[in-house]
């Protein structure tokens, strides 16, 4: 099965002939040059191949982008707010290797124990969020200075030291 990546979501139309503004997470500014097709969910992990006229980039965390058949200010306003997924192969080739984003598919260890995989990183002003999901849960996990160990990019393994108590939050 392919894998597929949130990368970001549609934030907005622009213009009257169905241009649309997509917000990403990819850590740089991009304007995703040779992009032919990206993903937006219809429903939870049911994701629609969309084909891309054009792409441009728009300040730091945005693009311009065109999708075919989305013609007018009202077509494009059914794609959002809706969350844009990559092909895991276009997720590697448009991120920046220093973004969080990257850590995504990477496991969590904390006190030698796995706690399972980074599902979604969110990114906050003096943190980061990872999601895990522990019994059928999303877990949020905080990652900062204070708690990180190591991150092992080629064991894709993120080592942490978490404060007592917070896993059994969730139980």
């Amino acid at each position: 099965m392919k894998q597929y990546v949130s990368i970001g979501k549609m934030v907005a139309s622009y213009g009257i002939n169905g241009h649309m503004i997509l917000s990403h997470n990819l850590g740089k500014k991009t304007s995703l040059k040779g992009l032919e097709v990206l993903f937006i969910e219809e429903s939870k992990e049911n994701y629609m191949p969309y084909f891309v006229e054009s792409v441009k980039a728009h300040g730091n965390t945005e693009v311009l982008i065109k999708i075919e058949g989305i013609d007018s200010k009202e077509a494009a306003k059914k794609l959002y707010p809706k969350k844009v997924w990559f092909s895991e192969e276009q997720f590697r080739k448009y991120a920046a290797k220093s973004s969080p984003v990257n850590l995504l598919g990477f496991e969590l260890i904390s006190s030698k124990t796995s706690i399972g995989k980074i599902e979604e990183v969110i990114e906050q002003p003096h943190q980061l969020l990872c999601v895990v999901i522990i019994n059928n849960k999303e877990v949020l996990i905080p990652i900062h200075d204070d708690n990180l160990l190591q991150i092992d990019q080629k064991l894709k393994k993120v080592f942490v030291s978490l404060p007592d108590g917070l896993l059994e939050v969730y139980q």
